[in-house]
């Protein structure tokens, strides 16, 4: 049987569980796509690191990844997108999609005053002030950093009265420079939307670049002829930390406990050191 590089999967990295709301989407639009999903359980949160560890993390991944192998690769991580993706789009031989121009692009069509949350590094790098002035220059951007949100989510602490309290302090400048747009500018945050939801006015639009990433995604698939139209899609899942802890977790997004492998990721000086261990 001859080789099919369109049957290959499509694989999605982020720190943690924070990407499942880019693989939601992925599998909404693209029904018919397999995919290979990678959390660095082990290595979480990505937003308080510097970019040499985060471009170190990236790599690693992207090599187990590509030895899978995989057609495309998604980071579903905006701190990611933010410090390494420039050069690993350099280095690896397969299309790679960061999330923060799609991310831009949609947020300008929304408002003209418009607030970004993010990680500590996402908001350091200025990326999504950058993309969104390179796109539409009048454009304000107003820009907070909230180190709290992600290991809010990956402790599974969305709905302890604490959260609503410190996502108010989060938002509560935001609003008071009367933004008009609110990008989740970490794909962790969507998690947050019902907490959100309960303080911003209902004249703030909100921006979920996942959604914007799989649109960009399907059309690079379809112009370099490498959508599928097979049958039978799966997803796997992968993890650098504990198998268990991330199923459970998960859970609630994915509406199953889903299989979930322990990954070893491989030294960059001997890629061959990779396993796949402790499956549940």
């Amino acid at each position: 049987m001859a080789f099919s590089p369109q049957a290959l999967p499509i694989g999605v990295f982020d720190s943690g569980v924070g990407g499942l709301t880019v693989l939601k989407e992925l599998q909404t639009q693209l029904p018919q796509e397999s995919f290979l999903y990678f959390g660095d359980t082990a290595n979480v949160p990505y937003g308080t690191r510097n970019r040499a560890e985060i471009l170190g993390f990236v790599r690693q991944i992207l090599t187990w990844m590509t030895s899978q192998p995989i057609k495309m690769a998604i980071m579903a991580c905006n701190t990611s997108s933010a410090l390494a993706l420039d050069e690993v789009r350099a280095e690896f031989d397969i299309p790679i999609l960061g999330i923060i121009l799609p991310g831009a692009r949609a947020a300008v069509k929304q408002g003209k005053r418009i607030g970004v949350i993010a990680t500590p590094a996402t908001v350091a790098s200025d990326s999504y002030l950058q993309a969104i002035r390179e796109i539409d220059s009048p454009s304000q951007v107003f820009q907070e950093a909230c180190p709290e949100f992600v290991p809010l989510i990956e402790h599974n602490r969305i709905r302890e009265p604490e959260t609503l309290h410190i996502v108010h302090q989060h938002l509560k400048p935001l609003l008071q420079q009367e933004i008009d747009t609110l990008v989740y500018g970490c794909t962790h945050y969507p998690h947050l939307s019902d907490v959100i939801g309960q303080l911003l006015p209902s004249r703030v639009k909100t921006v979920d670049p996942a959604v914007h990433i799989t649109a960009a995604a399907k059309q690079e698939l379809e112009l370099l002829q490498l959508n599928y139209l097979g049958a039978s899609p799966s997803t796997r899942f992968f993890v650098s930390g504990c198998p268990e802890q991330f199923a459970e977790l998960s859970y609630q997004w994915l509406g199953f406990l889903p299989v979930v492998e322990k990954v070893i990721l491989p030294k960059l000086a001997s890629p061959q050191s990779v396993e796949a261990v402790e499956q549940i």
